[in-house]
């Protein structure tokens, strides 16, 4: 199974969280990074997305259905993360949209076996590929918007 998490992109400060919106610069990141991941993407993968609007915006970007799930709202642990996104059995690549601390905890736990971080920037994508059959958990990808070109 691929699962790609993707944290969303500069967003303004303030209150309530769930609300805040992208910053002009969130907007170019969540751009670049649609046009470089958008090829890359299978044609048939599953995408989640938080319900927080920078996360929506982010999504946007990327011109695809995706779903919004409640679970992958800001705060949500790394293993309702994995449930949701079905790792490691899930038939299809997900993409999931998302927030730190939790995507990093997620990246760090598949990638050492065991608690630990591997916190993603804004905007940045890491591309998690895993074996049935080694039980073995890869990067695949990696990419911040300000490295990235279609």
């Amino acid at each position: 199974m691929d699962l790609i998490l993707w944290r969303h992109c500069d967003a303004e400060s303030g209150v309530p969280d769930e609300l805040r919106r992208l910053t002009p610069a969130g907007r170019r990141q969540a751009r670049r990074m649609a046009q470089w991941l958008g090829p890359r993407l299978p044609a048939q993968c599953r995408i989640l997305v938080s319900p927080a609007v920078r996360a929506q915006q982010t999504v946007e970007a990327l011109d695809r259905p995706y779903e919004t799930v409640s679970a992958l709202g800001p705060g949500a642990a790394a293993s309702e993360l994995l449930r949701v996104a079905g790792w490691p059995d899930a038939p299809t690549a997900t993409l999931i949209v998302g927030h730190e601390p939790t995507l990093g905890n997620v990246a760090g736990q598949l990638l050492s076996g065991e608690d630990g971080e591997r916190p993603l920037a804004k905007g940045a994508v890491v591309w998690l590929s895993s074996s049935l059959e080694t039980q073995e958990t890869v990067v695949a990808a990696e990419m911040r918007p300000d490295l990235a070109t279609p």
